[in-house]
């Protein structure tokens, strides 16, 4: 029987990552950073901010940012590490820290949105 490896599942997670947060960051930046801020766009009040942050829909959206962009960094920063600093001889050390800083922060985003708000 053939040893199977975990390596797809951590592409499949880099991609997914890759794409939401080159569809969501870009546009909450804006308006969030840049829109509101000016003035451009009138700027919803705290209540309703509020009550959208605590609809499920946003926070499991929100979450699922958090979550697939933590591991589009880990993946990504793993192999900056693998390739660019040829420190391909530590990989142990180097994906426990890039994936468990991943699990870690994606632990806090669950608690900071699930339970937090």
């Amino acid at each position: 029987m053939a040893k199977r490896r975990i390596e797809p599942l951590l592409w499949s997670a880099f991609s997914s990552g890759g794409l939401a947060s080159a569809l969501l960051l870009p546009v909450l930046l804006l308006f969030f950073g840049l829109a509101f801020p000016a003035g451009w766009v009138p700027t919803p009040s705290y209540g309703h901010l509020l009550s959208v942050a605590h609809n499920p829909l946003t926070r499991i959206v929100l979450l699922g940012l958090c979550v697939l962009a933590l591991f589009h960094w880990a993946h990504r920063f793993r192999y900056t590490l693998y390739d660019g600093f040829q420190l391909k001889h530590r990989s142990t050390p180097i994906i426990l820290g890039c994936y468990g800083g991943a699990l870690v922060g994606s632990g806090f985003a669950v608690y900071l949105l699930l339970v937090g708000l």
